[in-house]
């Protein structure tokens, strides 16, 4: 990464394809200083096995997009996807984000400003930089929402919105294709980028606005599998690097077991039990409020898949 940066925006996607729209859409109308540290930028999409007619759409309306270019693979997961998408890229820096998130004007030249300040800073470019993400149900004007306290994230590096040079991911090895269920496989990344001496660098004007559909009853089963298959993949995580920081962001601790073990009664809190509270909370226009609510159960099936599959583990090895 020298003066300027070339962007490649690598975004996975499956089934999101009216989220993916806006997305797109956002990217293009992207505003650069002139003169700009960015040389130029291509969104590279990655079409994951998605059945909903996304390349159809693509295809149908490929004049609107002319930054874009896409690929596509067989259902593989979202490690395997922005592998593709990596291994695809002309650009010297990568932007990752995922197809359901909608971008400022100034996105990219944020992330730009940041990557160039920090090397001067640094006197290397031994970093990647870290935007905004702050999630909303509103479709039709995602970017209205205001960012929220329950909108902090820890997370060292996610791929929900960084821009990171591509030779660091190279020497990384990119994303473990073994992580083929929900979660980790960008934290469990970000551990060997640490390795190597990355640092992060935050970037809070890149902002990102993460849709999803407002919480209802309907979603809690999914959700549920969720949390069980996020439980799989950290003791997987913990494989790799069983360190006391990957426990704690697993939650294979004790103090987690506590923890969700109390609050949810020991699980007698549970999507059937709560199902009349959170209706209610829904009924009054709070979903929000019902989905943190509905966490304590959630994360209590979570712990309990960690170490299902921790036990598993241990009588296989």
């Amino acid at each position: 990464m020298g003066e300027t940066v070339f962007f490649s925006v690598v975004i996975p996607t499956y089934n999101r394809q009216p989220i993916l729209e806006k997305c797109l859409r956002a990217l293009e109308v992207q505003e650069l200083n002139k003169p700009s540290s960015v040389t130029g930028y291509e969104i590279v999409l990655v079409d994951d096995g998605s059945t909903d007619g996304t390349l159809e759409w693509l295809a149908a309306h490929q004049e609107e997009f002319p930054h874009v270019r896409w690929f596509q693979q067989d259902h593989a997961g979202p490690a395997a996807a922005r592998n593709l998408g990596v291994e695809q890229a002309q650009g010297d820096t990568i932007i990752f984000i995922d197809s359901d998130l909608v971008v400022l004007k100034n996105f990219l030249q944020a992330h730009a400003d940041a990557l160039v300040q920090g090397k001067e800073k640094l006197g290397s470019d031994r970093f990647f930089t870290y935007g905004a993400v702050i999630n909303t149900c509103n479709f039709n004007n995602p970017t209205a929402e205001p960012y929220k306290v329950t909108d902090f994230s820890a997370a060292f590096f996610a791929t929900g919105n960084v821009a990171i040079p591509k030779h660091w991911l190279d020497k990384a090895g990119l994303f473990d294709t073994s992580f083929k269920l929900y979660g980790w496989e960008d934290l469990e990344l970000g551990v060997r980028l640490k390795k190597l001496g990355l640092t992060l660098i935050k970037c809070p004007e890149a902002v990102g606005y993460h849709w999803h559909p407002a919480f209802n009853l309907e979603q809690i089963p999914r959700l549920i599998d969720q949390e069980i298959q996020r439980g799989r993949m950290g003791v997987l995580f913990y494989q790799k690097h069983p360190t006391w920081e990957v426990r704690m962001m697993i939650q294979m601790t004790c103090l987690h077991r506590l923890l969700w073990g109390i609050l949810s009664l020991n699980g007698a809190l549970n999507e059937r039990t709560m199902a009349p509270l959170l209706q209610w909370l829904i009924n009054l226009g709070k979903p929000q409020l019902a989905l943190e609510i509905a966490r304590i159960f959630l994360n209590w099936y979570n712990v309990k898949g960690v170490y299902e599959a921790y036990d598993q583990m241990q009588q296989t090895s």
